[in-house]
């Protein structure tokens, strides 16, 4: 056997394992980037200060269209409500990702699920503001209620 045939049989058996080492590498990472992400990730929407406005807007026009015409309404334009909740709907239902009240507001309490209707709960002197999530269609989607706080 020549000496020749040795190192061509040694560095084709080297560049195999080189090759080899470097495919698994490559696969391993991959799959370790693929951890904590699921092949279709769920949809989620932010529900956004504007939204929450809008929501306020509606209701303080159902409120002036309900009140009796023969008595003005003299109470001030309601201050918007304020907070960022981020849901996504699971298998087991909406989930709240995370949740952020404004400058003025507090967080008052979060049911994060999931479940049919998590609840996140902001809170200022005068108002509670509840945003419920659910996915009845497959894409997040609040309910905002503002209720005022009654003095004791």
């Amino acid at each position: 056997m020549s000496l020749g045939g040795v190192s061509a049989r040694f560095f084709v058996g080297v560049g195999a394992w080189l090759l080899g080492a470097a495919a698994a590498t490559g696969g391993s990472l991959f799959a370790v980037s693929l951890l904590g992400q699921s092949l279709a990730p769920a949809p989620s929407q932010q529900l956004t200060v504007t939204a929450v406005n809008r929501a306020l807007a509606s209701e303080a026009a159902e409120g002036s269209r309900s009140s009796s015409p023969a008595a003005p309404s003299a109470s001030p334009s309601p201050r918007p409500a304020r907070g960022t909740v981020v849901a996504s709907c699971e298998s087991a239902g909406a989930y709240l990702v995370s949740w952020s009240p404004q400058q003025g507001y507090e967080v008052l309490s979060v049911a994060r699920g999931p479940a049919a209707a998590p609840v996140a709960k902001f809170t200022d002197e005068q108002r509670v503001v509840t945003m419920k999530v659910s996915c009845g269609t497959g894409v997040p989607t609040a309910t905002i209620s503002v209720h005022r706080v009654h003095d004791k």
